[in-house]
């Protein structure tokens, strides 16, 4: 049985736990003996990125088993008979469980001494709420430097199953003790990781920082000088707050930032140092031009943005459904090739991130619906799970044409010339879609309707603008469209297409130009204008892909690729058009 596997069936007791230990807190809240830890976003959130991880780790835990087991074939320093002997022992697993813990403890500690460790375990730091929900939280990117800590064990001969079951048996100890409703359990907390002693891994408080990095022993920092007891109030989260629900920006927040300052600084040595000193350390000349606020804990104030309560139980709903497909994905991510693993993978991180940005106020609940549609319409086309595909693919470009016409009576003065347009675009774009998943036949009709929408669409992009205010932006899609075109024409573009498929390359080159145009004149009024200019490129991609995928030679996974590029233009269209003067 995989890890994941193991995983959905301990999910009920993870949820159970969490449920009483909710029930609990709000009762102590009540009675004022304690508090209630939990919010909905944040639990929702840290779930996720747990969620994430897991369907991250199909991949990702590849590389660290692959290597692992390399290892433990090439260079044990005992004969794998005898050691398999050995480590399946009682005491051998015994002894591989507290050989791991010694090794977390290391992999833990330089997590919180080298930035480009912290950026992947920064995740589980996150959370500004202490709670069994934060022990699911956990990074996406860990597997790709964290092996290297497990070596030893290769090394020393325990097997990979033994390796896989004690890594294992340590991150499901370390579940209960994220909470604050157990307070310090005596002896327990001298040998033992308890939630007194993770309460202070956890907190920012100065005196408490980069304490207690024991996964189930607290002995090593005992016996390496980084422990600490809790005797004053635990303030949680990072001191570089991540202020978002995204699950996306989580884990990408300080590797941006080490890019950044690694690109600012002057010295190539520091370029490099960025990356492997301690978190927080920044190149003098970076922090002179690019300056950032000391942390001041009286400072700290919670991200809870303000929602209504039905965007609430929408995101709640939308979120257990995005939980159940999780957990089928997990069971079956073994018997799934690798390409279509990373599909999924994709398209559950799309509901994720979706989830996430209606919380936080950034979408709306027709946006979020949009975004799963046009998920899985590209998900079911690249698996070829036809009846989802005819489902979904008609209804993403339906919902985005009821988001346009709501927004349109929501505005001053109602329907307009603009909206209209917009509208007429996307209208075009349905039909054009439906027809397309028809036979072949279909495919002129269906080319017509899109050339329809792109004239729309030139129409509404030039409002307030005029027709190609960049004429440099016209001669560059042009070229770029000319090229593509008698690229196809080599590929074996039919005759009978050459003259409809032409018109239609400078049609859509004229969109974009005319998108790219909009933009350069609108940056300083309308800086979204730039989204719309880059939404038209995307759509220009989309069409060669499918092209090239049509005429020329079949491209692997096309069907992602272009539908992908073709929902990331619409929704950057549909999203970020604005109204003159709006």
């Amino acid at each position: 049985m995989r890890p994941g596997q193991i995983i959905v069936l301990a999910s009920p007791v993870f949820f159970l736990l969490i449920a009483i230990e909710f029930a609990v807190g709000r009762a102590r809240a009540r009675r004022g003996t304690g508090q209630d830890t939990y919010r909905l976003a944040d639990a929702v959130n840290s779930i996720g990125l747990g969620m994430l991880s897991q369907i991250s780790a199909v991949l990702t835990g590849l590389l660290r088993i692959g290597i692992y087991t390399a290892v433990y074939s090439a260079v044990a320093l005992f004969p794998q008979d005898a050691a398999r002997e050995f480590w399946t022992t009682w005491y051998g697993w015994l002894l591989a469980l507290v050989f791991y813990d010694f090794c977390y403890y290391w992999l833990h500690r330089m997590g919180h001494e080298s930035a480009v460790l912290w950026a992947a375990h920064v995740v589980h730091h996150q959370s500004q709420h202490y709670n069994l929900s934060t022990a699911l939280r956990q990074t996406s990117s860990g597997a790709l430097l964290g092996w290297v800590f497990y070596l030893p064990m290769a090394v020393a001969g325990v097997p990979p199953l033994v390796f896989g079951v004690v890594a294992l048996i340590d991150l499901l100890y370390q579940f209960w003790v994220h909470t604050e409703q157990v307070g310090k359990l005596g002896w327990f907390d001298r040998w033992f990781c308890s939630p007194s002693n993770h309460r202070v891994h956890h907190a920012v408080n100065d005196t408490y920082l980069d304490r207690n990095y024991g996964g189930v022993l607290i002995v090593w920092d005992r016996l390496f000088g980084t422990f600490r007891e809790e005797d004053e109030r635990c303030v949680y989260g990072t001191r570089g707050e991540l202020k978002s629900w995204d699950p996306l920006w989580a884990n990408a927040e300080v590797y941006w930032a080490l890019a950044r300052d690694s690109w600012h600084a002057r010295r190539w040595s520091d370029k490099l140092r960025v990356w492997f000193k301690p978190p927080g350390w920044r190149p003098d000349d970076v922090a002179a031009r690019y300056p950032k606020p000391a942390f001041d804990i009286a400072q700290v104030t919670r991200y809870e943005p303000v929602v209504g309560r039905g965007v609430q139980w929408f995101a709640g709903l939308q979120f257990l459904g995005l939980l159940a497909a999780v957990s089928v994905f997990l069971w079956s991510a073994d018997a799934l090739p690798l390409p279509q693993a990373a599909v999924w993978l994709a398209a559950l991180t799309a509901g994720l991130w979706a989830v996430g940005a209606v919380l936080q106020g950034r979408l709306s609940v027709t946006e979020v619906l949009l975004v799963e549609a046009a998920a899985l319409a590209t998900a079911s086309a690249a698996l070829g799970i036809g009846w989802l595909h005819l489902v979904c693919k008609p209804l993403a470009l339906a919902i985005a044409i009821v988001f346009a016409a709501r927004r349109a009576q929501q505005q001053p003065g109602g329907m307009t010339r603009f909206d209209a347009l917009l509208l007429a675009g996307l209208v075009a774009s349905l039909a054009g879609d439906v027809l397309l998943m028809g036979p072949a036949n279909l495919f002129v009709p269906g080319l017509v309707c899109f050339l329809l929408a792109h004239l729309a669409y030139i129409a509404l992009f030039r409002i307030g603008v005029g027709l190609f205010p960049r004429p440099r932006a016209l001669a560059a899609t042009l070229l770029i469209g000319a090229g593509m075109y008698a690229f196809l024409w080599q590929g074996g573009l039919p005759v009978a297409l050459r003259i409809p498929v032409g018109f239609y390359v400078v049609v859509i080159a004229c969109m974009a130009a005319q998108a790219i145009g909009r933009a350069a004149v609108l940056r300083s009024g309308d800086p979204a204008a730039l989204w719309v200019a880059v939404g038209a490129c995307f759509f220009m991609l989309s069409d060669a892909l499918l092209a090239i995928n049509r005429f020329v030679s079949p491209l692997l996974l096309a069907s992602l690729w272009v539908l992908a590029t073709y929902y990331t233009a619409q929704m950057l269209i549909v999203r970020h058009i604005r109204r003159p003067g709006a």
